[in-house]
């Protein structure tokens, strides 16, 4: 087992009137790769950000400016955190939920035949719309 040593013992964090906590399983459980680094951001500032239950109430100008982010970025992390039940959002306010049970997994998985590659590969969708677009 290894064994460890806090490396400055004086600047051992504490929790002192605020409250923010990132449980060990978003890392360990495969929550963490399967965002973006754009949902990461959005992810911890809302957790930063929240109270005890998990709210908070920062507008999107004031978020989108403490995360150096577009406007494009964060609805696509927004929308993405709420796609993967990460976050709820009511158009005001802002809660970090409880993690679920498993990743949200989107992804399509393994290309297996011409109507997966078809469906899931955009180089070959943006060729067929190329092509749609010549004969038209």
């Amino acid at each position: 087992m290894i064994q460890k040593k806090i490396l400055v013992p004086e600047r051992v964090r504490k929790i002192k009137g605020s409250f923010a906590f990132i449980e060990h399983r978003f890392l360990h459980g495969g929550f963490f790769s399967s965002l973006t680094q754009d949902e990461r951001s959005l992810y911890l500032f809302l957790v930063l950000a929240s109270d005890h239950s998990g709210l908070s109430y920062y507008s999107f100008d004031r978020i989108c400016k403490l995360n150096v982010m577009s406007d494009r970025s964060y609805i696509n992390a927004r929308n993405s955190l709420i796609d993967k039940d990460l976050i709820a959002f009511d158009g005001y306010f802002f809660q970090v939920l409880s993690l679920p049970e498993a990743v949200f997994d989107d992804s399509p998985g393994p290309i297996h035949n011409r109507e997966d590659m078809e469906k899931y590969d955009p180089a070959t969708f943006c060729q067929m719309v190329k092509k749609s677009w010549r004969k038209s």
